[in-house]
């Protein structure tokens, strides 16, 4: 067994059975191989959206295929980036080149190709914003195909790349396009405090990255998966209930008719800000965000955390969160929802 904590941002004790790092077209090979003798197998860029729950038997697969390429069209930038590529080196190196568009999503940890497998999304803007395509290469039949920005069923942190249909299939290169026709996107926080007539994209893309450095620990400091959960949505009757009672509720209006909750705000009324169980906590800056707190800590400890902060808001709330991050256990990816179901029960 191989000790996985190198592999994942939350760095929690924990050991899969082999690791496999796939570096160029080549190294697929031993992925087909894999999957041809029915062996498990997992994949991951960077692990900044994992939590292992407990140790893994299978192979750990880690994507660091790199390459890069910035094409100018007419109307529009056109970037192609292999899957194994860092998120926000890809950002920092448009922005150096004035091409704007990302820069909202600036320092949202991970690789490029699991950009689109959570549809990532931060201040006011999402992945599948600006999607063009996803190639991704099959193991068992040695195939790549291009899924078109509708053929990856974008949702909210989610897409067709979480789901059974994509097993056994990894991301190799994300296509984004990005319209020369830069408009900034000033929707959110302390960003509407800029003015849009003048603003630069460097500017925004500054701002973003002091008030993430500010919110956020460093994963690399303190060990963490960024936001655990996701925002809930909610419908108009949840809003005419709650908002008389807390009228400095964050409400987001959605084109459906349904509203996002800021869950951080719904962890932070609980009193849970800063909490500590065992080795891990809520991180005291940010509430959404559930950390290593000992450097020791393990998945079960950070489990139990979690459980009892969804127990909490659902009493005080009546809304369930839904873990964002990834749960990894013997048999391989879990439903979150259901290790979290197991630790109410025990």
């Amino acid at each position: 067994m191989n000790d996985a904590r190198a592999y994942h941002t939350f760095a929690v004790s924990a050991k899969v059975g082999q690791v496999l790092v796939i570096r160029n077209l080549d190294d697929l090979k031993s992925l087909h191989s894999l999957s041809g003798a029915g062996k498990p197998w997992v994949c991951c860029g960077e692990g900044s959206n994992l939590l292992f729950v407990g140790d893994y038997e299978g192979t750990l697969v880690v994507n660091r295929l790199r390459s890069r390429q910035l094409i100018e069209c007419n109307d529009a930038w056109l970037i192609e980036a292999a899957a194994g590529e860092n998120w926000h080196e890809l950002v920092c190196w448009l922005v150096s080149r004035n091409v704007g568009g990302l820069e909202n999503l600036a320092l949202i940890p991970g690789s490029v190709g699991a950009a689109p497998v959570q549809n990532i999304g931060a201040y006011g803007a999402e992945l599948s914003d600006f999607c063009h395509w996803v190639e991704i290469w099959d193991s068992h039949t040695e195939q790549f195909s291009r899924l078109t920005h509708a053929q990856c069923q974008f949702g909210y942190r989610s897409s067709i790349f979480k789901t059974p249909q994509m097993q056994g299939c990894i991301v190799t290169r994300v296509g984004l396009k990005l319209s020369k026709q830069w408009q900034p996107n000033l929707n959110y926080g302390s960003l509407q405090s800029l003015d849009s007539d003048s603003v630069s994209i460097s500017q925004v893309f500054d701002m973003i990255c002091q008030t993430r450095r500010l919110k956020l620990p460093d994963p690399k400091k303190v060990g963490n998966a960024g936001s655990f959960f996701k925002n809930p949505i909610v419908e108009r009757q949840w809003v005419e209930r709650f908002q008389p009672l807390y009228a400095q509720i964050p409400i987001y209006p959605l084109p459906d008719g349904t509203f996002k909750v800021a869950a951080g705000w719904l962890i932070e009324q609980c009193g849970l800000k800063g909490v500590k169980m065992g080795g891990a906590g809520v991180h005291a800056k940010q509430a959404l965000v559930l950390i290593n707190e000992s450097g020791h800590a393990s998945g079960a400890e950070i489990v139990r955390l979690a459980g009892h902060i969804q127990d909490e808001v659902y009493q005080k709330f009546a809304i369930r969160l839904d873990p964002e991050v990834l749960f990894i256990s013997t048999e391989g990816f879990v439903n979150p929802q259901e290790v979290l179901s197991n630790y109410a029960k025990s």
